[in-house]
């Protein structure tokens, strides 16, 4: 079905626009994978997006998943609640001191539990950390995301640069994190 989608892109020019969320949530913690896994990968990728119409990766393969992760320019960080992956960020540093967050977001099981604030602020000091020459935080979101991607991006300093307006085919279901795998509402 065609759809209009509206997609927002944010940025930060400078580590001071941060405003940081109220520290870390109980029994949440961040750690960075140290062995580029495709299955990870892939896994953290549709069970953030799945309700949320991502489906660019869906059709990558292995070796294209493996390509994109053991590149030295992509980090991965998780927040892990007890022990269970609850959301990720991943960073990609590009050309002319800008980095991007390319992919953020929750678990549907964990969001409304203030993991959201706190992981972007832990993906935006991460930003600014990653090369010494950062000059441009940022990152896109659209009218298919989560309803509470946009205002969290706002609420933690960035600023809209650009936005587009596109009709879209989408399915009238996103794609879910796998086949059958259907969660009430």
């Amino acid at each position: 079905m065609k759809t209009l989608v509206r997609t927002t892109h944010l940025e930060m020019l400078s580590s001071t626009e941060l405003i940081p969320s109220l520290g870390a949530p109980e029994q949440v913690r961040l750690v960075q994978p140290g062995i580029a896994s495709p299955e990870l990968g892939r896994f953290l990728y549709t069970a953030v997006g799945g309700d949320w119409y991502w489906r660019d990766r869906l059709g990558w393969t292995w070796t294209r998943w493996m390509e994109w992760l053991a590149r030295s320019q992509l980090e991965i960080w998780m927040a892990l609640k007890c022990g269970t992956p609850a959301g990720y960020f991943e960073l990609e540093a590009q050309a002319g001191g800008q980095v991007e967050i390319t992919y953020f977001g929750l678990l549907p099981s964990f969001a409304g539990q203030g993991i959201g604030g706190y992981l972007l602020t832990q993906a935006v000091l991460r930003a600014w950390a990653m090369r010494p020459d950062v000059r441009r935080v940022w990152v896109h979101t659209c009218s298919l995301d989560h309803p509470r991607a946009l205002p969290n991006y706002l609420a933690r300093g960035f600023r809209v640069c650009k936005e587009v307006e596109e009709e879209m085919d989408v399915d009238e279901q996103p794609p879910g994190p796998w086949p059958g795998a259907e969660r009430p509402r």
